[in-house]
């Protein structure tokens, strides 16, 4: 077994007296996990993304229990999203015009097929899915597919072409039953990480499935890409 690094074993021991607490609570917990740490063991040199995780009294074998959808967050996400958008005609400037990283039809697929990958949303017209249909399998797996359930199949390209500018996430439970969603980053003030969790979680408990039974959200926690999770009371 690998030995633990000093940084490691300092922040295990913060976290080892912490017991669920609320989402500020939560929220100053986890950026106090880098702070005061011992002399000689150095944090982290970049501006780490906070990540939501919710397990969920759900099925994810049943259709009627997948919990999905999408949400823009208070403050956003701290980062700029590289928005593609399939479209023709009047659309394509719409879509530019907007804050379309990428706008256009055939030559944008075909560039897709050859590898391209340069994008981390895609949205599409509807007119469009005969053109983006046979691009499932190289975008389904990553994630980028267009839906009409996450709001990225539409007509109305310019307010979906914003809404993910100013950090509009897609989430979806896996095959766990859990719900993982960028919520920030560190870097952010303790208040905004409070809002934004805070609206998650309340989208969250909006779209309980009425076939899931007994408990909903059994438990949450708040991490960091390199700090363990805190956490959240799940009432």
């Amino acid at each position: 077994m690998a030995q633990k690094s000093k940084r490691r074993r300092a922040i295990e021991e913060k976290l080892g007296a912490l017991s669920p607490a609320s989402v500020p609570e939560a929220v100053n917990a986890l950026k106090g996990l880098e702070g005061d740490l011992p002399k000689g063991v150095s944090a982290t040199g970049f501006d780490q993304t906070v990540e939501i995780a919710v397990r969920l009294g759900v099925d994810p074998k049943q259709a009627d229990q997948i919990v999905r959808g999408s949400i823009v967050l208070p403050h956003g996400i701290g980062k700029t999203q590289r928005v593609l958008v399939f479209c023709q005609g009047p659309n394509v400037e719409v879509a530019q015009e907007a804050g379309a990283d990428h706008a256009g039809g055939k030559e944008l697929a075909d560039k897709i097929k050859d590898g391209w990958m340069e994008f981390d949303v895609a949205i599409a017209t509807p007119d469009m899915m005969s053109v983006v249909g046979p691009l499932g399998r190289v975008l389904g797996p990553r994630g980028l597919m267009p839906s009409p359930k996450a709001g990225t199949v539409t007509q109305d390209v310019a307010a979906a072409v914003r809404d993910y500018k100013a950090g509009k996430v897609e989430f979806r439970n896996d095959s766990a039953g859990i719900v993982h969603c960028v919520v920030g980053k560190m870097s952010f003030e303790a208040g905004q990480l409070t809002e934004n969790v805070e609206a998650f979680l309340n989208y969250i408990r909006s779209l309980r499935p009425t076939a899931a039974k007994g408990v909903y959200i059994r438990s949450i926690a708040l991490s960091a890409t390199q700090l363990p999770g805190i956490p959240i009371i799940a009432a």
